[in-house]
């Protein structure tokens, strides 16, 4: 039962990660709690969070069948869906949009992991090939930390802390720059994953306060980074904008994750009654995938709309060819980027279920045509 409610939490904090994502791509602020938590300070570790919690020792026996699976897991349906994309961007070319770069060797098979930004309408995807280089980069770390019987985790985590550290004072120092960006990321993102293994193996079971006690340290914690600091934001992909030195975003990793990870176990014993956040919560890939070509969806809809009725006059057309991520508002206000969350969401679970019934057919297609042979 403890178990079941341990999974339940986190596919809670999945679903919670991924709204984030999708909320802070509309830059819609509404989940930051007034600026408390800005998205942009921790929401990429949760997911790096999540998957070094459910890591499995185990895998170091065999290393080589464990990335052949995280490979089929993550990198298949990501090269696929990028030459989706790429190819969506070259015809969308023909009806004047400038969004993405043409479809090459490098930008299939190389910038998704540079850049993960070559063909624009899935560049939220970029976290997936940089997600695979950290299991592996951690898998074969134990492995030889195992060996030489160095596989402690709080030796671990110091030692990737302090590669992290470094890694932000370099890049504040303007030292990560082009191709560097590029290891710079994954050493930023390390901590988060070792975080994750931290908290199953030494934390988990000291995490005993009260709900009360628990929230107010936290808060008190929060408060006194913002009010110290310059803006709690920075960017992952990039490995830059860090304006509070190299510690600072490390802290709010920690204290976002420990935020959202209570308010989830708070809410795990409600689950069996949330079927979207359950949906929600095991779908995220897709929607992490999805979500700015479901943006997309919307905007082309206010455009049309602008085009043949007089409603959305003020819709900026050169904007919405040119910036994927330019959002446009009914009447200006705020309140209708909850049709871009809502279709963020919708719309990418839509395209897993046709995926998903795709790929069944085909399989038994297959399947029944062997039999026949």
């Amino acid at each position: 039962m403890e178990k079941k409610r341990e999974n339940d939490a986190f596919r809670i904090f999945s679903a919670i990660g991924i709204i984030l994502i999708v909320a802070g791509h509309a830059d819609f602020h509404i989940f930051d709690l007034g600026g408390l938590f800005p998205y942009y300070s921790f929401h990429v570790a949760v997911f790096l969070f999540i998957s070094g919690y459910f890591y499995d020792e185990n895998d170091e026996v065999h290393i080589g069948a464990y990335i052949r699976r995280k490979a089929l897991r993550l990198l298949v349906p990501y090269f696929l869906w990028n030459l989706f994309y790429g190819g969506l961007a070259a015809v969308l070319k023909h009806f004047g949009f400038i969004i993405g770069d043409g479809i090459t060797f490098k930008t299939l098979f190389l910038d998704p992991f540079l850049t993960g930004h070559q063909f624009g309408y899935n560049f939220p995807a970029w976290f997936v090939p940089s997600l695979f280089l950290v299991e592996v980069i951690n898998v074969c770390m134990r492995r030889v930390l195992t060996a030489i019987r160095l596989n402690k985790e709080y030796l671990i985590m110091a030692a990737v802390l302090l590669a992290g550290i470094l890694t932000v004072w370099f890049a504040i120092g303007g030292h990560v720059w082009g191709y560097y960006k590029f290891p710079g990321r994954i050493l930023f993102m390390l901590p988060a994953f070792e975080l994750g293994q931290l908290y199953k193996k030494k934390l988990e079971r000291k995490d005993t306060l009260s709900n009360g006690i628990y929230f107010s340290i936290l808060l008190v914690i929060q408060l006194i980074v913002v009010f110290s600091c310059a803006g709690l934001a920075y960017s992952t992909v990039w490995c830059a904008s860090f304006a509070n030195g190299p510690v600072i975003p490390f802290v709010t990793m920690a204290t976002g994750i420990a935020f959202w990870l209570r308010v989830s176990k708070m809410l795990s014993p409600l689950l069996p009654g949330m079927k979207g956040t359950r949906q929600i919560g095991t779908n995220t890939y897709g929607i992490m995938m999805h979500h700015v070509p479901a943006f997309f969806l919307v905007k082309g809809t206010f455009f049309a709309l602008s085009v043949f009725t007089p409603w959305c006059a003020d819709f900026d057309k050169p904007a919405f060819l040119t910036d994927v991520n330019y959002i446009y508002l009914l009447n200006g206000m705020d309140v209708s980027k909850w049709i871009y969350i809502a279709a963020g969401v919708v719309i990418p679970l839509a395209i897993g279920k046709m995926s998903k019934a795709g790929y069944g057919a085909l399989t038994e297609g297959l399947g029944r045509l062997r039999r026949q042979a």
